[in-house]
This record gives C-alpha cells, structure tokens and sequence, in this order.
C-alpha cells in the first residue's frame, strides 16, 4: 500500500472511480452577519483577495480568492448560527471546520496573538510525526483550522483491488 502527503491523493493507489467527473473543489459559502466585517477578516486574517462578484445576484455577498479557491460571503437574513457561552463563541476542535496548511505554526500563533485572536492548539501523534493545529473563529463563529498536516501520511483504507 502506498503512503503519501496531504494533496497527492491521485497518486494514493485507491480506485480513482469519479462518477460526477468532478475537477477540484471550487469554494465554500458561508452566511455572515456583516459581509463587510467578514471581507476584512479573511482578507487581513487569511489573505484572501476580494473578486468581482456576478452583478445579478440579488442579495448583499462578497467573493474571496486566493490557494486555489474561492469563499462565497453571505449576508445572512437572520442570526447566523453559532455555539456560544456568554456571547462568546465556543473554540471546539471537533466542529465542523476548514483547515489550511501553513508553513511555520509558531508564525501563525504570534500572528494570531497580536491580532488578539483567541485561539485553541491542538496537536496529533501518529508513528513519530507530529501535526500542530491552531483553531479558531471568524467574525460569525465558522471554525477555521491552520496546521502543518502535510507531514501526516494519506494511506488508503481501500486499494485498486478492493470491493
């Protein structure tokens, strides 16, 4: 069975069966309570770089660009749903979330920190290497992942032969 890094996955020696054809993923939509105050945050946070967005949409929103995909702004009609504690959202691993690979973790937490972003480490173990992960929210509570986990093998549970 053959290993490889995060992102080789065609390489992986599973059965490349697509049956919608797909290509790659193209972006994430997520609702917001401010497009403004969202716009600012993954462009300042993450660097992401605002796009023309199609002039026929009827409802506020904003395009963001940049790693090869895109994030789609929503203002949202109503609450956007978040887990909270006294008004605070709540930094849980296990929620849902989007991880991005980064090149230096200890970079991204002195950012993450003189931007008084708070954030929660996590870290994973698995036959030697180690995988550090920084989580936390953006302005309406979507949890987003930074971690060095290209280092962690991709070793497939199926191979060419299997049913």
């Amino acid at each position: 069975m053959k290993e490889a890094s995060c992102g080789i996955a065609n390489n992986i020696g599973i059965d490349n069966k697509n049956p919608l054809s797909l290509k790659s993923l193209n972006h994430i939509s997520l609702q917001c309570r401010s497009v403004e105050d969202s716009v600012k945050f993954y462009h300042k946070v993450l660097g992401f770089i605002p796009i023309r967005r199609p002039g026929s949409f009827d409802f506020e929103g904003a395009w963001l660009f940049n790693y090869g995909i895109g994030i789609h702004l929503i203002q949202s009609e109503g609450l956007v749903n978040c887990s909270t504690r006294a008004g605070r959202h709540i930094i849980n691993p296990k929620d849902n979330h989007f991880s991005f690979l980064c090149e230096s973790i200890a970079m991204v937490e002195k950012k993450l920190e003189e931007m008084k972003i708070e954030y929660v480490k996590g870290r994973v173990e698995e036959g030697g290497i180690i995988v550090e992960q920084l989580f936390f929210h953006d302005p309406d509570g979507s949890m987003i992942e930074i971690c060095n986990c290209d280092s962690l093998p991709v070793v497939p549970l199926i191979t060419r032969n299997s049913n």
